[in-house]
């Protein structure tokens, strides 16, 4: 899981990590980019170069018609949305 939009911020069974043989890590982001802009960029860099090699693809949950964007909210709202929603006006 990478980060939290609102609300409660996630509880995760700590006993998950060790079956899985898994690592937990924690960032503050924000900080990092005004520390250290560089490394920021160099990681911004890497990220788009993969986007564009096809290698990291974004998750789209749904796509809805503009008259269909109060659904779409409404989804959201209810966290029920995993991913990205597009909203399309044709």
């Amino acid at each position: 899981m990478i980060g939290f939009a609102a609300g409660d911020i996630p509880k995760l069974p700590l006993n998950l990590p060790l079956l899985k043989g898994a690592a937990l890590v924690g960032v503050f982001w924000g900080a990092f980019t005004q520390r250290e802009p560089q490394k920021n960029l160099a990681n911004m860099q890497t990220i788009l170069q993969m986007l564009g090699e096809g290698r990291l693809r974004n998750h789209i949950h749904g796509t809805y018609r503009l008259e269909q964007a109060v659904e779409a909210l409404r989804q959201m709202a209810e966290r029920k949305v995993r991913g990205k929603v597009v909203l399309v006006t044709d």
